[in-house]
């Protein structure tokens, strides 16, 4: 499992005097981090798919977020999985093997099958679009691709798009949210 958490830690002291004169500054901060985490939660996602080779609907079924309350100002994003099966990476059959895109780089991976019998008239074997291998006599095996979403999420473009967004967005955004408060 891979979690990215949001904090407000550090980022406080320059608005001291303004979460003082507020009636209740905890929910300024958990509106900021409820914003800018969800504006994080995009950029994750979308790099995520570009980094892995998925499509975004699987990503956006990985990832889950644990929004921020008054009393835990902290925003996680979270995943966990293991190694993801060659069937989500746009798998196709060829006369080699199959043909799928892990990390968005198209490989063929020999002795690899979807379909049953001989070429040109295969017929589908009703797997779910599973990628098998002949591990001997009448055994298969499905096929993974070896990319694991938990450790693709933390690290490369995707680490790099979180800690940006945060660094960038959340101290303007606990002002803004601030002033708000204030009438400001």
């Amino acid at each position: 499992m891979a979690v990215f958490t949001a904090r407000t830690d550090g980022m406080l002291d320059r608005f001291a005097n303004m979460m003082a004169a507020a009636e209740h500054p905890e929910k300024a901060l958990q509106r900021a981090l409820s914003r800018t985490g969800d504006k994080a939660k995009t950029q994750v996602i979308r790099t995520l798919t570009q980094q892995t080779g998925l499509k975004r609907q699987v990503i956006v079924r990985a990832v889950k977020a644990m929004r921020p309350s008054f009393s835990n100002l902290e925003y996680k994003l979270t995943t966990r999985g293991g190694n993801v099966a060659l069937k989500y990476f746009g798998a196709r059959e060829t006369a080699a093997g199959v043909s799928a895109a892990p990390r968005n780089v198209r490989q063929i991976f020999a002795h690899t099958f979807l379909k049953g019998g001989l070429f040109p008239n295969r017929v589908s074997l009703s797997m779910g679009g599973q990628v098998f291998m002949r591990t001997g006599g009448r055994h298969i095996a499905k096929q993974k691709s070896g990319v694991y979403i938990p450790q693709e999420m933390v690290q490369g473009e995707t680490l790099d798009g979180f800690n940006a967004i945060i660094q960038r967005d959340l101290p303007d955004r606990i002002a803004h949210e601030l002033l708000r408060m204030l009438g400001g």
